[in-house]
């Protein structure tokens, strides 16, 4: 069942269809239930009210119950069509309906919305208990896996394959009274789930550091100040200006604000912004889900919910995920501890012989050490960035030398928010082959972080074509002025277009099997993969233009620039590492050995000090307290995916770089074996298929990030 995936709501989400237009008179003046008449059958934002979603929700859940029982009371033998495809088609409309609504309450999220959501969220989960249980319905699914099965092919047989072990890993197999203590944990995970996203968009608001002067910003550039102004204006004005958090612990600002003292308070607000005793700890939260998701692994006869969830990934077992980590670890130390000697040895320079480096200057001082050694600062570069130029002459156009792909904007299209944009995409033979939505720059009504989704997935069999969307969180420069980029923000543009490129090239013909709908350790590949193309010469100097002149970067900054991208690397693989150590330290854990909320601090310290990764200067990108990714979204036990996948994509950008980086014929072939592809087969086998390796070879990970 596909409800679970919506309840979940996640950054690269799976198993999403089209409207479908039939509904109950009564709804016929909703748009939300209603065939678009806009291209692609795109939502039609200029329409849609808050006040639509519920009423929407409840008749497409009815449609859905309507359709499970047409299922179930045919007389008829179960056969592949009567069962398995009615069963993929049951929910189209509340899988559109879904998939609007959810796009909202991550990007644009109103009290409003908040509120239909508590109402929405046990609805859905009750929908996905009464399918998951609905023991006729099985029968009629494992009817026809167990005679159809072997004698299906190609993405008939995967399609089977993945309905029947989707019901097994739910319970369907389970005693009655496991059943129904599924169902209880499945309702309250949901709950909490709820509470989560809403305290930790509330936290991370609160979270600002508000600053009477703008001495107490120096430092900072002129935008960055005139940021911090916008922001304060934007939430209250309790001080001319104020420093918003976003959801890594550590915040880039704190590489250019000279101040010490706002440096540690900046700090501070991030890695407490959820603990403590207050209204924003989430620590209770986190406890009951790490419990109740271990006792779902329990149900289903597993030691603890890692193993649960990974048996359905390319790594398979923890395992082999804490053989990969350890390899990575014991690599990284040494580099990491000279890294932190010579950052704190550069300070005492300036800073006295017994300075003391904190982990609020680690970035400040980096900083000023790329300068002084490569005579290069991030004000320096960021003038060559602009939002517009990465886009258009940058993801665009690598995705045009690479894939043939054009883009055209469409000015004509409503969206949910003013400044997003809509593109049309097509392919080199200029046929339409999808629309694509970009949401970048950052408002209190949008969570942290970046993330790809869509409207729509691609399926031929109902004749969609694919409706993507982008988000991010870069700071909007006033009126007239020009959004610059960090060179992480540069990336972070061709990260997301990678998983949208996976949406996009999506040929596939079921709805459940395509674009995005893989493994967690799988679907981060392409994304990593397509950073690989903002540092080609040939893309670097289409994009990388002033924002005043349009002057391309000059020769010598570029290769200085260039140089600086590796600068003290072992930060970010170390924050990593802390993370997905962390995530799996929760999720390794039997239901009675899960700490209490006021023990979790501990368990966080206790996690990261067993695998050599406690280090005051190096936190977790994440911290448990708020680890969106983990606790209100896919990626329990998995974030180790996204170490993982990068193995995967610099094999791949090594294949490119044998064959010609922007190589079409390169492109074509990579299109065609792995993105196009969906989970339509082995993901692995894909891999092999393409790069010729039987399997990946994790040597060069460190090598590309500048650590060997």
């Amino acid at each position: 069942m596909k409800i679970q995936n919506i309840v979940m709501a996640i950054m690269i989400s799976t198993s999403l269809g089209s409207v479908v237009s039939s509904c109950q008179q009564g709804q016929r003046d909703n748009p939300l239930l209603q065939e678009s008449t806009l291209p692609y059958g795109a939502p039609d934002f200029s329409k849609i009210k808050t006040s639509d979603y519920l009423p929407a929700f409840e008749a497409a859940i009815q449609q859905n119950r309507d359709n499970i029982a047409a299922i179930v009371s045919n007389p008829d033998s179960a056969t592949f069509e009567n069962t398995i495809i009615a069963y993929e088609e049951s929910d189209r409309m509340l899988d559109h309906v879904s998939r609007v609504f959810f796009a909202l309450t991550e990007a644009d999220r109103t009290s409003e919305l908040s509120e239909i959501e508590k109402k929405v969220m046990p609805m859905l989960t009750e929908l996905e208990n009464e399918i998951s249980f609905n023991m006729p319905l099985f029968e009629r699914i494992r009817q026809v896996y167990d005679s159809q099965h072997d004698a299906l092919q190609g993405e008939d047989k995967k399609l089977i394959e993945e309905i029947y072990k989707e019901f097994v890993r739910k319970g369907a197999l389970l005693p009655d009274e496991k059943k129904d203590r599924m169902k209880a944990i499945n309702l309250r995970i949901t709950e909490l789930q709820q509470q989560w996203g809403d305290t930790l968009l509330e936290a991370t608001n609160n979270a600002v550091v508000w600053v009477d002067s703008e001495d107490k910003l120096a430092g900072l550039s002129a935008a960055d100040i005139a940021q911090c102004k916008k922001d304060a204006e934007s939430r209250g004005g309790k001080a001319p200006y104020a420093i918003v958090i976003v959801n890594t612990t550590q915040q880039p600002l704190l590489a250019s604000l000279d101040n010490r003292d706002v440096r540690r308070q900046v700090y501070e607000a991030s890695i407490h912004r959820t603990d403590g005793t207050g209204k924003f700890n989430t620590y209770p939260l986190v406890s009951e889900i790490a419990k109740l998701r271990a006792e779902q692994a329990e149900l289903m006869g597993y030691p603890n919910y890692a193993a649960y969830s990974l048996e359905k990934t390319m790594a398979k077992t923890p395992e082999n995920v804490y053989a990969f980590l350890k390899n990575l670890i014991a690599q990284y130390k040494p580099v990491a501890d000279a890294e932190t000697k010579a950052i704190e040895e550069f300070a005492r320079q300036t800073a006295g012989a017994d300075f003391k480096l904190e982990p609020y200057d680690r970035f400040y001082y980096s900083a000023k050490m790329k300068s002084q050694m490569l005579n290069i600062s991030d004000d320096e570069i960021k003038s060559y960035f602009t939002v517009d130029s990465v886009l258009i002459n940058g993801v665009f156009y690598a995705a045009n030398r690479v894939y043939g792909l054009t883009f055209t904007e469409r000015t004509d299209i409503p969206t949910y928010h003013p400044d997003m944009k809509v593109f049309e995409v097509f392919d080199k033979e200029g046929k339409p082959k999808a629309l694509f939505y970009c949401d970048y720059f950052r408002r209190p009504t949008k969570r942290g972080g970046a993330w790809m989704d869509g409207f729509a997935k691609q399926s031929r069999r109902y004749g969609q074509l694919p409706i993507i969307f982008n988000v991010c969180n870069n700071a909007k420069a006033p009126e007239g002025k020009p959004s610059l980029l960090t060179w992480d923000e540069v990336t972070t543009l061709f990260h997301e277009f990678g998983h949208a490129l996976h949406g996009i090239l999506s040929d596939c013909n079921y709805n459940r099997l395509s674009g995005t709908s893989v493994a967690r350790d799988f679907v981060e590949m392409p994304s990593q993969f397509n950073e690989s193309f903002a540092s080609i010469p040939e893309v670097f100097d289409h994009y990388a233009r002033h924002c005043d002149t349009g002057q391309p970067m000059p020769a010598e900054l570029k290769e200085r620039m260039l140089k600086s991208i590796n600068f003290h690397s072992a930060y970010a693989l170390g924050e990593n590492l802390a993370a997905t150590c962390l995530d799996m330290a929760w999720h390794m854990l039997p239901a009675s050995k899960v700490p209490a909320a006021e023990q979790a601090a501990d368990f966080e310290t206790e996690a990261l000090q067993q695998v050599g990764l406690l280090d005051n200067q190096i936190p977790p990108r994440y911290r448990t307290s708020y680890f969106n990714h983990v606790w209100g979204g896919g990626y329990a036990a998995g974030y180790y995916s996204y170490l993982w996948t990068e193995v995967l994509a610099v094999n791949i950008a090594d294949v490119f770089a044998r064959r010609g980086a922007l190589d079409p014929a390169t492109g074509s072939d990579f299109c065609q074996k792995v993105l196009s592809r969906g989970n339509t087969g082995d993901l692995m086998q894909m891999f092999s298929d393409f790069t010729g390796m039987a399997q990946p070879d994790a040597s060069g990970l460190l090598k590309a990030r500048g650590l060997k």
